[in-house]
């Protein structure tokens, strides 16, 4: 049996911690050793005692035996204590190196104290900066305040020389009558120009400072400023807020405006996320303040369109569909099959579906445009008097079953001259619905569409179009409002990548036409 063994406390040393968990495997092993010899030993005894038939040996072997287990009792005690001080010695080290850590900790967290205390002297250096600035764009602003004034004066036209500008810009339109689709309906931004006095005319007085915050707003647009503009915007946004509540038209028209400045700013996902938001309050405003009996009210159409065009330049082809379907209802509804927004609303939805593939859902709107259009002039549809389009098909048939039609085509020159409703609108159907037989493999009611589109755009153009152009180019009054107002109005051109595909420019009016009138 194995005894403790206590050395005297002058002979005691002072062992480093490797020293102590050497010693310590040591101690295990022999320890380990000693237990097996033991075992064996016991082992041993216990055949003994089975082979013994006197009682006094057997009895003696007895206590040998007992002898022995306390002694491997006591061993394995000691393996026991040897192990926690092994595991003791691991979590030490474990503690040490967390603390070494912690203190790596400490260093790094004092060292980004100090960087981020020079930050702040950086940041307090440009915010003078920035007080400085803001200093100067109050001068700004009040001299731009000052311009504005002056300028109202040269925006009070006569009515004699608004006449003579819309007779100019109606026969400007008859002789280039596909101006539209080419240059983005450039002709119709001229009259965005007047918002701010259309909006007197609706009999609502914008106070001067919001007056002028709607200027700025457009002229830091133009240039791209965004990061001014868009303050200025929410300031404009606020006041009119605070003046007429948030459920207000104007607050609607605000809304529209800085939609379409974030619409404008294609560098980021999130703001068309941030202007599809801002485009369904205005719907929203729209809708209560034009009452719970006015749900298919025209201003909610075009409003709907505005949310149309966001969400086909984001790909969402599935809402767009929905909003021109929901447009198209209330303009069928309140303002009849032949108003222009029918065929304009029915072009787009259409672009809407070649964009995902429904051709034959797209043919039929075409079809149906070109259809309402030879009615309007030429009254219903029967076997004599068919729309250009049954005409395209039937040479089509012809030209599979080798048969050809040398008919001259110049009749359907005169067909498209006749219909000047929205003949721009028809110009682009035929253009449109054209591509679309070419991609089906149609190719003569292709040529047919697209030779008639070609000549009915060129005809009356040739004596007098240099002369027309010339002026044109020297209107550069007309380039400046036309670039001030690119920012009530958005242009939309959708094509296939292909090429075969044409489609109409489509105008998002930012302002709505209630109070704040847009012509």
């Amino acid at each position: 049996m194995s005894t403790m063994v206590y050395p005297r406390e002058e002979k005691l040393e002072k062992l480093s911690q490797e020293e102590i968990i050497s010693n310590t495997k040591l101690v295990i092993q022999g320890l380990e050793a000693l237990k097996n010899e033991h075992n064996s030993i016991l082992h041993s005894l216990l055949e003994t005692i089975k082979c013994l038939k006197k009682d006094e040996e057997a009895n003696l072997v007895h206590e040998k035996s007992n002898l022995l287990r306390k002694s491997v009792e006591m061993i394995e005690l000691g393996l026991g204590e040897a192990q926690v001080m092994m595991a003791l010695s691991n979590h030490l080290n474990a503690v040490e190196s967390e603390k070494q850590k912690l203190r790596a900790q400490v260093r790094r967290l004092c060292q980004e104290n100090q960087w981020l205390r020079d930050e702040l002297a950086n940041t307090q250096q440009k915010l003078q900066k920035s007080e400085q600035s803001v200093a100067q764009l109050e001068e700004e602003k009040k001299h731009l305040e000052f311009m504005n004034q002056l300028k109202k004066y040269d925006e009070d036209v006569s009515p004699t020389e608004e006449k003579d500008r819309e007779t100019q810009k109606d026969s400007l339109d008859d002789l280039f009558p596909n101006d539209e689709e080419e240059h983005g309906q450039g002709m119709q931004q001229q009259h965005n120009s007047a918002a701010v006095a259309a909006a007197q005319q609706g009999g609502y007085e914008i106070p001067a400072r919001l007056r002028t915050l709607h200027n700025l707003v457009i002229q830091y647009a133009s240039q791209g400023r965004y990061e001014v503009a868009v303050p200025l915007c929410k300031q404009a946004l606020e006041d009119l807020e605070k003046t007429s509540g948030h459920d207000h038209p104007d607050v609607a028209t605000m809304l529209n405006i800085l939609a379409l400045v974030y619409r404008s700013e294609k560098t980021d996902q999130n703001k068309y996320k941030e202007a599809a938001h801002l485009l369904n309050d205005a719907l929203s405003i729209r809708e209560k303040t034009l009452g719970k009996d006015h749900p298919d009210h025209p201003d909610v159409a075009k409003q709907l369109n505005n949310l149309a065009l966001l969400c086909q330049n984001q790909g969402k082809y599935e809402e767009v569909e929905y909003y021109y379907c929901r447009a198209l209802e209330i303009y069928e509804s309140r303002l009849g099959p032949d108003d222009p927004n029918v065929a304009k609303t029915k072009n787009n939805l259409a672009s809407c579906f070649l964009k995902q593939g429904k051709y034959k859902e797209a043919e039929i709107l075409y079809k149906e445009i070109l259809t309402r259009a030879h009615e309007k002039e030429f009254g219903s549809v029967d076997a004599e008097n068919k729309p250009i389009w049954m005409h395209a098909e039937e040479r089509e048939e012809m030209s599979k079953g080798k048969h050809r039609d040398n008919t001259p085509y110049g009749e359907y020159g005169g067909w498209y001259k006749a219909c000047k409703v929205n003949s721009p609108t028809v110009n682009t159907t035929l253009r449109n619905l054209g591509a679309l037989y070419r991609r089906q493999g149609k190719l003569e009611a292709a040529e047919t569409l697209e030779e008639c589109a070609v000549r009915s755009r060129k005809q009356g153009i040739d004596p007098i179009h240099q002369t027309r152009v010339v002026e044109i180019l020297k209107d550069t009054e007309g380039d400046r409002r036309r670039s001030r107002d690119s920012l009530t109005s958005v242009k939309y051109e959708s094509g296939s990548e292909t090429g075969e595909e044409v489609s109409m420019g489509v105008e998002w009016n930012g302002v709505s036409t209630h109070p704040l009138k847009q012509s």
